[in-house]
């Protein structure tokens, strides 16, 4: 028997070091080739990382959330024949390893169901029992796994899983919803209730947290909000789909937003651009590369349509949904991550009357999107029902004087409320 030591790989553009987010196997685990060891995640990427070799697990490099140096010591196998490792003194540099398999990189973890009660239960009834762990013994779960169980509020501890060495999957959860064998009691919906759960800030969590902070504290925000009148927008954006449903993919709002600021943007050009604010230089872009915050089961990741510009409504909504679902799915790569000019955030049917949104640093502007609703207005001199929606933006103070953003919302504002504008050249 041999020794085989993984080494953290290179994962390229300069990344000296990278987070350890979670380990999928643990000391004394019999692994194969190819099994999926850890997930380690540099700036918003997470990367996945197989085993070269099959063996058993002898040592763990870190805990999740530690950061650690590439090419340093990520996990230590007991191995059939000599390994890469030779036992020597320890001043002794060690054998060259083998080249472990290329790491697979990902946006984020595989989304949870957001529907878990319509979901069919796979696990027979005997898998909900109540598992045997030792004190202290963390089960095994996907991150997104653990966050759907601290959503439903059900403690992992409790749940069998029937995955690979005990990992307790999706349908793990379901079977403990329907079962429920083997919980701790549930507490009554007046009983007092006591205990703490304090949950490390890691991951995808960590990098929004780090983000956010930064970008509020180096960009001195101003909000600038406006109600538009989108019933003509909604007419057409009706008509359109009813009349291209079968050859084209159906528009939501979205593409119409993105064509306004595309139009937009060509009298305003200070506000698609990136602020430097060390070197105290500000680029503009003729290229219109929109960012679209989206939300995941991991957290909020904002994928780049790149060239907006370049596009017609049908194109600009296909490739929102092809990022989406990247994003959602996991399957998002780097250079899709990032390279934005301006940032278009919506919350859809939660989107409330006002938001502030957070700029997507290093840009200078980001035009967020509140939910539509019906209200009594008055037009000419009438009291009609019309379809309105707020835009609540948010820009960088350093570059965008307050009147300039008010004239661009505006010609937003022009260009939907009279929507056969976004089209004329």
């Amino acid at each position: 028997m041999g020794i085989h030591v993984i080494k953290m790989p290179d994962i390229g553009e300069g990344i000296a070091e990278v987070e350890l987010v979670e380990w999928h196997v643990k000391v004394g685990d019999s692994v194969a080739e190819d099994q999926l060891l850890a997930e380690v995640m540099t700036d918003k990427a997470t990367v996945e990382i197989p085993s070269p070799v099959a063996g058993r697990i002898l040592a763990l490099g870190g805990a999740p959330g530690q950061v650690m140096p590439v090419g340093g010591e990520l996990i230590r196998l007991e191995v059939e024949g000599a390994g890469n490792l030779k036992e020597a003194p320890a001043t002794a540099a060690p054998q060259p390893q083998a080249a472990p398999p290329a790491p697979v990189v990902t946006a984020a973890p595989a989304p949870a169901p957001q529907a878990p009660a319509a979901r069919p239960v796979a696990v027979a009834a005997a898998a909900v029992a109540a598992p045997r762990r030792e004190p202290g013994e963390k089960p095994l779960a996907s991150p997104a796994v653990r966050q759907r169980a601290r959503e439903l509020g059900v403690e992992l501890q409790y749940v069998q899983g029937s995955g690979p060495a005990g990992r307790i999957l999706h349908e793990d959860l379901d079977a403990w919803l329907t079962h429920g064998q083997g919980a701790a009691p549930a507490a009554a919906g007046y009983a007092a209730r006591a205990g703490e759960q304090q949950i490390p800030v890691i991951g995808l969590r960590r990098q929004i947290a780090r983000k956010m902070a930064d970008a509020k504290r180096r960009i001195p925000h101003f909000s600038y909000v406006e109600e538009i009148d989108v019933s003509d927008l909604e007419d057409l954006r009706q008509h359109l789909n009813a009349k291209h449903c079968a050859q084209r993919p159906r528009l939501t709002l979205l593409p119409f937003l993105i064509r306004a600021l595309v139009v937009a943007l060509r009298d305003f050009p200070q506000l698609n651009a990136r602020y430097d604010d060390e070197a105290e230089v500000i680029t503009r872009f003729g290229a219109v590369h929109v960012g679209v915050a989206t939300q995941s089961d991991a957290g909020l990741m904002v994928p780049v349509l790149r060239h907006a510009e370049s596009r017609d409504l049908w194109g600009n909504a296909a490739e929102v949904t092809r990022l989406a679902e990247a994003v959602r799915s996991g399957k998002a790569q780097r250079d899709e991550l990032s390279g934005s000019t301006i940032t278009l955030s919506s919350l859809g049917a939660l989107g409330g009357i006002v938001s502030t949104p957070v700029i997507n640093h290093p840009e200078v502007a980001i035009v967020g999107v509140n939910r539509m609703v019906e209200r009594p207005m008055v037009v000419n001199g009438q009291i009609v029902v019309r379809k309105m929606m707020n835009l609540s933006s948010s820009f960088d103070h350093r570059v965008v004087d307050g009147m300039d953003a008010a004239a661009f919302i505006q010609a937003v504002r022009g260009l939907l409320e009279h929507p056969a504008t976004l089209f004329l050249e």
